[in-house]
C-alpha cells in the first residue's frame, strides 16, 4: 500500500507496522469471519449524534479518551482499568469516549474498547492507524461507533475507500486533519465530523492554533473537534470563544487520579 509519507518519521514507522499487524491478523482471522461477527453486533450507539446533542444544548461535547501510553510521552498511566474509567467519565459528564487499541506504540488492546464500552452507555471512537478495511469491520465486531481516519496517513483514493466502507458497515467516521490541504481532501468526502489534531504527528510539537488557523475554511454545518494539547480550562475557554465547542482529550485526564472529575473541573 503506497502512502503520502515519505520522511522517515514516526508517523510513517506506526504505519508500516500497522500495514503488517493487519497482514497477521488477516492471517489469524479472514475477513469473512469478522465481517460475519460485525453484522451480528448489537446497535450503534450514534456518536456523531451524541456530540451533536450536547452543542446543541450549549454544553462542551468532549470525547474523552482511555489511553495508557503515547510514542511521544512513555505510559501516561499505570493503573489503566479502562471499565473504571470509562465509569468515571461517563459520571464527569463525557459525549462520547475513544479507546486506543493500537499496542505497539500506545500499549492499546482491542479489550480496552470492549471493556470500556460495556461499562457505560457513552458511543465509542475505536481510535488505531485505519488504513485497510480489515480493520473497519474488526472495529464493528468490537462494538465501535466510529473511527478515526487520518488524512495525513492515506491517499485520497484509500481514504475515500475507507469512509464508504465506514459509512457502509453502520459506523461514523472522524476525519482527522492537520493543515489545509487534509482539510479541503476531508471535506470532500462529504463529512460532518472534522478533527483537528493540533499534534504535528511528525515532530509531536502541539499549538492550539492549528485549530483556529483552519476555522475560515470550514462550512458551516461541519462540527469540528478540537484535538490534542488541551489542558487547562484556560484552552478550553479559548476554543469555545473561537467558536469550537467539541473535544477530544486524553493526556490531560489521563494523569489525573480521577479522570471524570478532573473532566467536569475543565469543562463544567
Amino acid at each position: 500500500m503506497s502512502t503520502k509519507m515519505t520522511a522517515p518519521t514516526v508517523l510513517k514507522k506506526i504505519f508500516e507496522r500497522k500495514l503488517e499487524e493487519v497482514a497477521e491478523r488477516k492471517m489469524q482471522r479472514p475477513l469473512i469471519d469478522v465481517e460475519r461477527d460485525a453484522r451480528m453486533a448489537g446497535p450503534v450507539r450514534g456518536f456523531t449524534a451524541a456530540l451533536k446533542t450536547s452543542v446543541l444544548a450549549g454544553l462542551p461535547a468532549v470525547i474523552a479518551e482511555v489511553k495508557k501510553a503515547s510514542p511521544s510521552k512513555g505510559v501516561i498511566r499505570e493503573h489503566f482499568v479502562p471499565a473504571d474509567i470509562a465509569t468515571s467519565y461517563a459520571a464527569g459528564g463525557a459525549a462520547c469516549l475513544s479507546v486506543l487499541t493500537d499496542v505497539d506504540f500506545f500499549q492499546g488492546e482491542d479489550r480496552y474498547l470492549v471493556e470500556a464500552r460495556g461499562a457505560c452507555d457513552l458511543p465509542v471512537l475505536r481510535k488505531d492507524f485505519t488504513l485497510d478495511p480489515y480493520q473497519i469491520w474488526e472495529a464493528r465486531s468490537l462494538g465501535a461507533d466510529a473511527i478515526l481516519l487520518i488524512v495525513a496517513c492515506l491517499e485520497t483514493a484509500q481514504l475515500r475507500e475507507l469512509y464508504d466502507c465506514a459509512l457502509a458497515a453502520g459506523l461514523d467516521v472522524l476525519v482527522e486533519v492537520h493543515d489545509r490541504a487534509e482539510l479541503d481532501e476531508a471535506l470532500a468526502l462529504g463529512t460532518s465530523l472534522v478533527g483537528i489534531n493540533n499534534r504535528d504527528l511528525h515532530t509531536f510539537e502541539t499549538s492550539l492554533a492549528t485549530t483556529t488557523d483552519l476555522l475560515s475554511a470550514i462550512p458551516e454545518g461541519i462540527q469540528v473537534v478540537t484535538e490534542s494539547g488541551i489542558h487547562t480550562r484556560r484552552d478550553v475557554t479559548a476554543m469555545r470563544a473561537a467558536g469550537v465547542h467539541t473535544f477530544l482529550v486524553g493526556e490531560a485526564f489521563m494523569r489525573a487520579a480521577d479522570p471524570g472529575t478532573r473532566l467536569r473541573e475543565m469543562f463544567f
